[in-house]
């Protein structure tokens, strides 16, 4: 049940991380007439979704038992207000990332963000290092500059990025760039903050994402009103929203919950997999589907170290067995 479990979690954060990325970045670059959809908002939407996701599976942890769900919520979030404020940083950090990615993907293409975005895992280790007193092995830091290097190849510039990027994009990709980097460092922060907070705690690891919904979504309405106010006041919270847009606010809101049970049931060897797989289809679905995106031998090169890095830096050898003596 366990294995199945596992490679269930996987298929499932595959499909996600490959279609909200897909899906944002066509929605983002889709010409239609009217307002383009307010990023801002889908933030908003996609935290009380998340929060609604946890409160139903904290209600199945209680029995299904509505006195016992309401007595959780009171007795871990309402009773202990200097705990709940503690998601408060990591939640603003969470909200400001969120919309950065679409800053990004509104920017750049879907292979050369899924790639890039790859150095959060080099920003995570570096504050676990520093934040949590981790200890990498040898593997550990080979990946990491196996890492850099991947990606430095990655954003090499050539000829005919720059015409496809002329050609299907209207943004900059140095905006783009600067919007993943920033991203990449604001999920290693919140990413170690958030997990130094659970293993201090003994709460759910759903109660906790309930409280980083409750100030994400705060957090992401005082940005809906500060930045896009005037475009608010004349054409309202839901402007330019159709089908697709629901899809990439619903595969948003997941995000969280199928990383929190890749953790629980899989490891990092298997959750490197799924990226790399991840990163393969967004190329080819970039190239063949979205064609804002023209691959390069350089690319290819930089996109296989990225790979290579991931699933070196969830290696761990096994020690070799004491020789039995006679």
């Amino acid at each position: 049940m366990s294995t199945n479990l596992k490679y269930l979690s996987l298929g499932i954060l595959v499909l996600q991380t490959t279609s909200l990325v897909l899906t944002m970045r066509y929605s983002r670059t889709l010409k239609e007439e009217g307002p383009r959809y307010l990023s801002s908002t889908a933030v908003v939407i996609a935290e009380l979704l998340k929060i609604l996701a946890c409160v139903l599976l904290v209600y199945k942890d209680s029995k299904c038992n509505l006195r016992t769900l309401n007595r959780v919520l009171h007795d871990e979030i309402l009773n202990k207000p200097m705990e709940t404020l503690k998601l408060a940083i990591p939640s603003g950090i969470y909200t400001l990332q969120n919309n950065l990615l679409y800053v990004a993907l509104s920017n750049l293409d879907a292979a050369t963000y899924q790639v890039t975005y790859q150095l959060k895992i080099l920003t995570t280790a570096l504050f676990s290092v520093s934040m949590l007193s981790k200890k990498l092995g040898v593997y550990q830091w080979l990946s990491l500059v196996i890492l850099m290097t991947g990606v430095a190849f990655v954003q090499w510039p050539s000829d005919s990025q720059g015409t496809a990027a002329k050609e299907h994009s209207a943004g900059s990709q140095f905006v783009g760039l600067i919007a993943v980097l920033i991203a990449c460092f604001s999920s290693g922060f919140a990413g170690v903050y958030f997990e130094k907070i659970l293993k201090e705690t003994k709460q759910s690891v759903w109660i906790r994402n309930i409280q980083l919904g409750f100030f994400g979504s705060i957090f992401g309405l005082m940005g809906v009103y500060i930045y896009d106010g005037e475009q608010l006041s004349k054409n309202g919270f839901f402007q330019g929203y159709n089908k697709l847009t629901w899809i990439v606010v619903v595969l948003q809101a997941l995000g969280g919950l199928v990383i929190a049970a890749v953790i629980k049931y899989a490891d990092n060897i298997l959750k490197g997999f799924a990226t790399s797989l991840s990163i393969i289809l967004s190329t080819l679905i970039s190239y063949f589907w979205l064609q804002d995106f023209v691959p390069t031998s350089v690319f290819f090169f930089g996109a296989v170290l990225v790979i290579a890095a991931t699933f070196l830096y969830g290696y761990d050898p096994k020690p070799a067995g004491n020789p039995i003596k006679a």
